[in-house]
């Protein structure tokens, strides 16, 4: 499956933006999706995670209740809405697809889109 993520930028803190993921070549719904992103100097870190139907879904704490994965297979697209952006959010955010369930280890995933750059400034 082809990955192509779009919709970073640069934002103030407190804003809002929405990343999408859209996906080619394969059934989107036979594969788990994830966001992962990476700060410069950092490891690459997952954000958040959604199974086949979407139905069920994972967030990291430093991003719960404030991002929100979601999917639509019928558009063969993923999202990440960010809201209450903050400073330490800044990083390039990278989707990704494995099959059956979503993993926490990057290294796991056999499918990425590009990364899109996020920045927030204070």
């Amino acid at each position: 499956v082809q990955l192509q993520a779009c919709g970073g930028g640069l934002v103030q803190a407190g804003s809002s933006l929405r990343l999408s993921c859209v996906a080619s070549g394969r059934t989107f719904s036979d594969f788990a999706v994830a966001w992962f992103r990476q700060a410069p100097g950092k490891e690459r870190n997952l954000v958040a995670a959604a199974s086949r139907n979407g139905m069920s879904t994972y967030y990291a704490d430093s991003v719960k209740g404030r991002f929100t994965i979601s999917r639509d297979n019928t558009k063969n697209t993923a999202y990440l809405q960010m809201d209450s952006l903050k400073p330490e959010d800044t990083a390039v955010y990278h989707c990704a697809a494995r099959p059956s369930y979503w993993d926490s280890m990057w290294q796991t995933y056999d499918y990425w889109g590009q990364g899109t750059l996020v920045t927030v400034s204070s």
